[in-house]
Formats: C-alpha cells, structure tokens, sequence
C-alpha cells in the first residue's frame, strides 16, 4: 500500500518517464534531419541527370514527411525551401523547355510544365517564409516596399543567413520570371527577390557557387531597355566566375543566356556555351550543377533558341549542330 506521498511519486516519476520518452524521440527526430541537412550535399557530386531527378523528387517525398512530423524544425523548412527551388530550375523548367522547343511556348504540354514549375517556386517561398519569419518575423509585411524589404533583411547578420536569402531570392525571381506576362502583381514585387539577393551576397558572396551573385546577373540582364544595369549584370556574372576560378559552368550558361543573348553579342554567346557543352570534370563536387548547365547549354546552341535571342538563322556552315538536350553530359562520374 502506498502512502498519499509515495504515490504522488511515483505517479510523478511515471509521468516523467512519459514525458522523456517524447522527449527523446523528438531530440532524435531533430537528429535526422539535421543529418539529412548535411548528407543532402552529396547528390551534388551525381553528373547521372535522371538519377538526380529521380532522388530529387524522392527527396522532396522525404523533407513533406519531416516537415509533417517536426513542423518548427528550421533544417526541414530550409531542405523544402532549397527541394522545391532547385528541382523547378533544375527539372521541371527543363521538361517545360523540351515541350515549347516540340510544341511551341503555348502548347498545352508547355503551359502545364510552366504551371508545374510556378507550383514548385510557390511551395519553396511558402517554406522560405516559414523559415525566415521562425529567425526574423516581419517579413511578410515588409513585402510591400524596397525600402521596408532591404530594411528587414539587416536582420539577418550571421554568414550562414546568406542559405536561406539565396534560395528565397531564387525561387522569388524565378516565379516571377515564369508568371510576369499573367499576375502583374507578382510582377510588382521583385523588389523582394532582389533585396533578398543583395544581402546574401553581403553575408557570404562565395555561398553555393557564387549563387546569389549569377541570380543577380540574371535579373539585371532582363531587358536591354533597363541599360543602366546591365553593366551590374556583367559585375555580378564576373564576380561568380572569379570566385569559382571560372569552373561555376551555371554561371557561364547564365552569362551567355541571359546577359549575351539581351547585348545580342552572338558571338560571346556561342562561345560560352560551347564552353560549358566541352567542359570536362572541372568541379567533382558540383557535377549535377554542371550537368544541368550543359543540358541547358546544347538546347541553347539550337536554331529554336537562337532565333529567341534575334540571332536569326544559323549559317550552315558556320556552327555545328548541337547535342541533343538528353546527351550524357560527363565521362568522369567516377572520378574525384
């Protein structure tokens, strides 16, 4: 028989057992997906593109159920924000691009890949909000002026905030990219993604392969009317290749897509593309970014693409014909 003290005791005890139990599986959660965080990296190293696609999106399965079962765990909402940005770039706008080159920009098989791809972007923002608004809150209501946006992020002091910053502004700019011919009013808040850019830059300007940097390249080189910042684009697009010792073959299809196809500079933009279809090995450890950028480069170099940019037609002997998009990119996937 106990005693009214030791069976308050022992029911504490018991509750306090329950409790730990909770407690223990929670700390071990959490232990995962800070693990995962760190593994994530190495798909990076993969130059095989339908494997990365097929792990990325199996990836993305993973982060939905981790995000579900630890819904504060900041390492979740920045895998889904990072997931959800780098596969709309990486692969879905990729299908998208296959099916207007088929079937042209306003084919039904285009416009549900582009949807696809502005569904992908608003899930990253929405996980990217999650997580800035978990470290800063504010940010949501800084949204509505470049003054109130480049004000909230001065928040963020650490080295390490320029991760979340980037992949925030990529996802930011690339919806808005993909939506600004139907939502003007996504249109009219590019001032976000941008201010978003610019401090990750200040923070750590080497993060991700000069990231931030080849995102601003990209968005200052938008229109030839806005001439005063395409000397920034050409800043920006040099500064990435400067940190990467010239390797970042994303920051080079980017120059010649966007900054030399705008200044119609036919010449620089043949040359850097070829640059990135011939490149070896250069960067082991970002072999899935290399592959991306060649895939993008070679459909790019053809006819379609070219007359895009008011190259015109293709002298017959002047260029030769380019890979076919699907093309194994590298012969070095073993080597390290």
């Amino acid at each position: 028989m106990f005693t009214n003290g030791k069976l308050g005791t022992f029911v504490l005890a018991g509750a306090l057992a329950l409790g730990s139990t909770g407690c223990i599986k929670k700390i071990l959660l959490n232990g995962q997906i800070e693990s995962t965080r760190k593994a994530s990296a190495a798909l990076n190293s993969v130059s095989d593109y339908e494997i990365a696609r097929g792990a990325a999106f199996a990836g993305i399965a993973q982060f939905e159920g981790m995000h579900y079962l630890a819904p504060d765990n900041k390492d979740a909402m920045f895998l889904l924000l990072r997931s959800w940005a780098a596969t709309g770039f990486g692969f879905i706008e990729d299908e998208m691009e296959q099916a207007e080159d088929l079937h042209g920009e306003d084919s039904e098989l285009a416009v549900y890949h582009r949807a696809r791809a502005v569904t992908a972007y608003a899930r990253a923002i929405h996980y990217g909000t999650k997580l800035l608004e978990s470290k800063h809150a504010g940010f949501e209501a800084s949204q509505k002026g470049p003054a109130e946006i480049r004000e909230y992020v001065q928040h963020f002091t650490h080295k390490s905030d320029a991760e979340p910053l980037m992949w925030m502004a990529q996802a930011w700019l690339s919806r808005v990219n993909l939506v600004v011919a139907d939502d003007i009013q996504a249109a009219g808040t590019v001032h976000v993604g941008v201010a978003l850019a610019e401090r990750a830059v200040e923070l750590d300007e080497t993060y991700n392969n000069a990231s931030a940097h080849v995102v601003l390249g990209a968005y200052h080189s938008r229109s030839k009317t806005a001439e005063t910042e395409l000397p920034l684009a050409k800043q920006h697009f040099e500064r990435a290749l400067l940190l990467t010792e010239g390797k970042s073959l994303l920051a080079k299809f980017n120059l010649a897509a966007k900054y030399y196809c705008t200044m119609q500079d036919r010449a620089n933009f043949e040359k850097l593309l070829r640059e990135v279809v011939e490149a070896g090995d250069v960067q082991p450890e970002q072999r899935l970014p290399g592959s991306i950028a060649k895939r993008k480069a070679k459909r790019y170099l053809s006819e379609r693409r070219m007359k895009d940019c008011g190259f015109g037609a293709i002298p017959a002997n002047a260029v030769a014909p380019a890979a076919p998009a699907g093309a194994a990119d590298d012969d070095d996937d073993d080597k390290e």
